[in-house]
C-alpha cells in the first residue's frame, strides 16, 4: 500500500467533508466520531463535489440532489444515485490522515 499524507486530523470538521487531491483523485475526508473515511468527491449521479455536502450519522450528502452515501461502503443510501463512489483505505498517525488511492475497499473502480 502506500498511503500518503493529506490532512491533519483537526482539519476535518465533524459535520462537513474535507476535500483533497491525491495523485490524480480528488477525495473527500471525513469522520464519523472517531473513524476517519476517504471517498472519491464526485457523486456518482452527477459530477459534484461530495466534500461540499454535509456529514452526518455515518453519511455524506451530495448538495446538489441530495442523495446520501454510506461513509464505510461507498454506497447510496438515497435517491437518486444508484450506483457507489470509491472508498479508499485511511489511516490516521499522530494526528495526521494518510490515504492510499492505489486500491479501492469496496472494488469499484474510481472515475
Amino acid at each position: 500500500m502506500s498511503f500518503e499524507r493529506v490532512a491533519s486530523l483537526a482539519d476535518v470538521p465533524t459535520d462537513e467533508a474535507l476535500g483533497v487531491t491525491v495523485d490524480r483523485y480528488d477525495v473527500a475526508i471525513a469522520r464519523d466520531g472517531d473513524d476517519v473515511y476517504a471517498l472519491q468527491d464526485l457523486c456518482s449521479h452527477a459530477a459534484v463535489q461530495l466534500s461540499e455536502g454535509e456529514v452526518a450519522e455515518c453519511t455524506i450528502e451530495c448538495w446538489l440532489h441530495g442523495s446520501t452515501f454510506d461513509l464505510r461502503t461507498g454506497k447510496p443510501t438515497s435517491l437518486p444515485a444508484t450506483e457507489p463512489v470509491a472508498t479508499f483505505p485511511v489511516e490516521v498517525r499522530d494526528g495526521d490522515i494518510y490515504v492510499d488511492v492505489t486500491t479501492t475497499l469496496n472494488g469499484v473502480t474510481p472515475a
